[in-house]
C-alpha cells in the first residue's frame, strides 16, 4: 500500500492529495499512552465506492483546498479509497494463518483504544473498548489536530460478544451483530444527518467524513473531530488502579487541549493545579451539556462509564441518540439486558462524571486512591450544581426569543424572574398523559402532553396584535399536543392559576427589558415574534424522523451520487438550523432537488411530537 498509483501524481511526482497521506495509522496516543490500545495490522479492503464524502468538513481539516469543487473526480475518490477502505488483520486471522498478500497490507498499524463499558462482564475495563472500530490517525490543520476513525472495519477482541462468550471472531461472522465487526450504509447516513443538524444548532458531535459502501448495505463510516477522547478512555485505568497509566491519559489529553488552544499553559501551576483544572473544566462542560440535553429534549443515554459522550460532551454513537419533539421524560431504551437512563436523569450522571474526575485529580496528586463516596461534597460538585442552574437560566431566556445583550440583561440584574417564569414553564413541559407508561418500538414511554415550542412561538405574536392575555381555553389549544387525550387537557382551578402565571411571568421579562432598555414592549415583542419562530420552528427534527429520512434517502441511494448526497445533507442541516442570528443566504436547486427535499420536510412535520 505504500505504492503511490500513476493517476494520483502530478507531472512532478508529487500526490495530487497529500494531505491524506498523514492519515497512516499513526497517533500520538499509542505512544504516549501504551497502555490504553491495541494495534492491529490492517489490508486494504477491495470492492468499496464512496457513497459519501463531506467536502465542506475535509477543507475544515485541511485535507482539500478550500477552493475545490464539492465534487468527486477519479483521484480524490481513490485516495479517499486507499487512505479508509481497510480492515484489520485480527486474533481469528492471525490464529487461523489467513494467508493476505503483501502488497495489500498497510505499512503501519492501527489502534483501537481501550475504555470502559458497561455492557462488558468485566467492570473495570480490561476486556473492553473499539469492537469495532480502529483510529485512523491525525492530521494538523490551522492550528487544530483532527482525530479520525473509521466504524465496520473489524473485530476487535474488545467487543462485548469476544468477551461474553470467550472467543475470537472472523470479520463479517453471520452468527453474531455487533461482534461481527461490520457496519452498515444506514448507520453512516443516520449520523451523517443528524449530527449534520446538531452542529449546526451548537452541539458538539463527531462528524461524518465519508461512507464507504460495499455489497449487502455494508460500509465503513469515517468520523472526525478535534478530540474522540471519552470519559470512559480515563474511567477503566482508574477502577484497575492503573495509576502510571491513568496519568499518561491526563497528560495526553490536558496537552492535545493546550495544543488546540482550548485551554492555556498558563491556567495551572503545577501537576496538582492541573489535575483538578481538568476536573473542574468536566464539571463545567458536563453540567453545560446535561443542562443543554434537558432543555432540548436530547437522549443521550449518560452513565456511569461515561463511554457515549466525549470529554468536550460531543455526542457520538447515534444509534442510541434521539432528540424529542416534547419532554418524554420517561422514555427508556430498551438495551435488551437493561433499559437505559431517562432525559432527567442525565443531570445525576453528569454529575457523577465529575465525581470521577475529582477522584481522579486526588489520586494523581496523592498516589492514593480513596473512594468515591469521600468526593460526594466537594466544591467542584457544589460548583457543578450551580453551573448546571445557570445553564438552564440562560437556555430558557435564549429560547424565549431574547437577544444576547437581553439574556444577559436578565440573568445578570433580574434572575428571580427567570427562576419565577422556569417554574411555570416545568409545570406545562413535564405535564404527562394520564395513559401512563407503555411500550414503544425501542423501549418504553410515557407521552408528554403540551409543546411548549407551541406557546413560545405563538404568545409574543398573539399578544403584539392584541396586547391582551389568552384565555384558559385558548392557552391551552396552543400547547396541547397529539398525544393528549380529553381527560389530560381538563382546566382545573390549578391549570388556571398555572395559565395565569406562565404569561404575569413572561410579561414581567418583558417589561425588565423595557425599563432596562427604553426600548418599548411593542418592539421587544416584534423582536421575540420574529426570533422565536426561528428557535422554535413548527417543524423540528426528531429521532423518530432522523430514521424515516434515512429509510427515504437510502430508497433513493441507487439514483444518488455521493455530491448530491452531500449536497442533500447541507440543504437539509441548513433547514434545521434554529439560530435566528444566522444569515440564511438563499440558494437556487434543481426541481428533483426541491421535490426530495419536500419529502423530508414532510417527514419532519409528521413526527414533530415524537421520539
Amino acid at each position: 500500500m505504500g505504492q503511490v498509483k500513476k493517476s494520483q501524481t502530478d507531472e512532478i511526482g508529487k500526490r495530487i492529495y497529500s494531505s491524506f497521506a498523514r492519515i497512516n495509522g499513526e497517533h500520538s496516543f499509542k505512544t504516549q499512552v501504551p497502555g490504553g490500545r491495541l494495534e492491529y495490522q490492517a489490508r486494504h479492503k477491495k470492492g468499496g465506492k464512496v457513497a459519501f464524502f463531506n467536502f465542506d468538513l475535509a477543507k475544515e481539516m485541511g485535507l482539500i483546498s478550500k477552493t475545490h469543487a464539492s465534487e468527486l473526480n477519479p483521484d480524490l475518490e481513490r485516495e479517499i479509497l486507499e487512505t479508509f477502505s481497510l480492515v484489520i488483520i485480527n486474533e481469528y486471522d492471525l490464529m487461523n494463518q489467513v494467508k493476505i498478500p503483501k502488497e495489500d497490507t498497510y505499512p503501519h498499524t492501527f489502534m483501537a483504544t481501550r475504555y470502559l463499558q458497561l455492557q462488558h462482564p468485566d467492570k473495570c475495563g480490561r476486556t473492553s473498548g473499539d469492537g469495532r472500530s480502529i483510529w485512523n490517525g491525525s492530521i494538523r490543520h490551522a492550528g487544530v489536530t483532527w482525530d479520525v476513525s473509521s466504524c465496520g472495519t473489524g473485530a476487535t477482541k474488545l467487543s462485548p460478544a469476544c468477551n461474553i462468550n470467550k472467543k475470537f471472531y472472523q470479520t463479517g461472522d453471520p452468527s453474531i451483530s455487533y461482534g461481527c465487526g461490520l457496519s452498515e450504509v444506514g448507520e453512516g447516513l443516520e449520523t451523517l444527518f443528524f449530527s449534520e443538524v446538531l452542529g449546526k444548532n451548537g452541539f458538539k458531535t463527531e462528524r461524518v467524513l465519508a461512507i464507504i459502501e460495499f455489497e449487502k448495505g455494508l460500509s465503513i463510516n469515517v468520523r472526525a473531530n478535534p478530540n474522540l477522547m471519552r470519559p470512559s478512555h480515563f474511567f477503566g485505568h482508574l477502577k484497575q488502579g492503573n495509576l502510571l497509566t491513568l496519568k499518561q491519559v491526563c497528560d495526553y489529553f490536558i496537552q492535545r487541549q493546550i495544543e488546540n488552544k482550548k485551554w492555556t499553559q498558563t491556567s495551572f501551576k503545577n501537576d496538582k493545579e492541573k489535575y483538578f483544572y481538568l476536573a473542574r473544566q468536566v464539571a463545567t462542560t458536563f453540567a453545560d451539556v446535561s443542562a443543554k440535553f434537558e432543555d432540548e429534549y436530547i437522549f443521550c443515554w449518560l452513565d456511569w462509564d461515561g463511554d457515549n459522550i466525549l470529554m468536550d460532551g460531543g455526542i457520538i454513537d447515534y444509534g442510541s441518540i434521539r432528540q424529542f419533539g416534547l419532554f418524554h421524560a420517561e422514555y427508556r431504551y430498551d438495551d435488551v439486558q437493561r433499559y437505559s437512563t431517562t432525559i432527567l436523569e442525565q443531570r445525576q450522571k453528569a454529575r457523577y462524571i465529575a465525581q470521577c474526575f475529582i477522584q481522579i485529580a486526588d489520586y494523581l496528586t496523592t498516589g492514593k486512591k480513596k473512594s468515591i463516596s469521600q468526593f460526594r461534597k466537594h466544591e467542584i460538585l457544589k460548583y457543578f450544581d450551580r453551573r448546571f442552574i445557570e445553564s438552564k437560566d440562560r437556555n430558557l431566556v435564549q429560547k424565549i426569543g431574547f437577544k444576547k445583550q437581553h439574556q444577559d440583561l436578565l440573568f445578570n440584574n433580574h434572575r428571580h424572574l427567570i427562576t419565577k417564569f422556569r417554574k411555570t414553564f416545568s409545570y406545562f413541559e413535564r405535564a404527562q398523559s394520564k395513559r401512563g407508561i407503555y411500550k414503544v418500538a425501542d423501549g418504553i414511554n410515557r407521552d408528554a402532553i403540551f409543546c411548549m415550542r407551541d406557546i413560545l412561538r405563538e404568545f409574543p405574536q398573539i399578544y403584539l396584535t392584541r396586547q391582551s392575555l389568552l384565555t384558559p381555553h385558548e392557552f391551552t389549544e396552543i400547547i396541547k399536543s397529539s398525544y393528549a387525550k380529553k381527560a389530560d387537557l381538563k382546566i382545573t382551578e390549578l391549570r388556571k392559576k398555572q395559565i395565569n402565571r406562565y404569561q404575569k411571568a413572561y410579561l414581567e421579562m418583558v417589561k425588565a427589558v423595557e425599563k432596562d432598555t427604553h426600548m418599548s414592549m411593542s418592539q421587544i415583542f416584534l423582536e421575540l415574534t420574529m426570533r422565536s419562530s426561528v428557535i422554535n420552528k413548527y417543524d423540528r427534527v426528531t429521532g423518530d424522523s432522523i430514521t424515516y429520512i434515512v429509510q427515504k434517502v437510502q430508497k433513493l441511494r441507487p439514483k444518488l451520487s455521493a455530491e448530491e448526497l452531500f449536497a442533500l445533507a447541507k440543504e437539509f442541516s441548513s433547514y434545521q438550523n434554529l439560530n435566528p442570528d444566522n444569515k440564511k443566504v438563499p440558494r437556487e436547486i434543481s426541481p428533483r432537488y426541491k421535490n426530495i427535499m419536500q419529502n423530508l420536510y414532510s417527514i419532519v412535520r409528521e413526527c414533530r411530537e415524537g421520539l
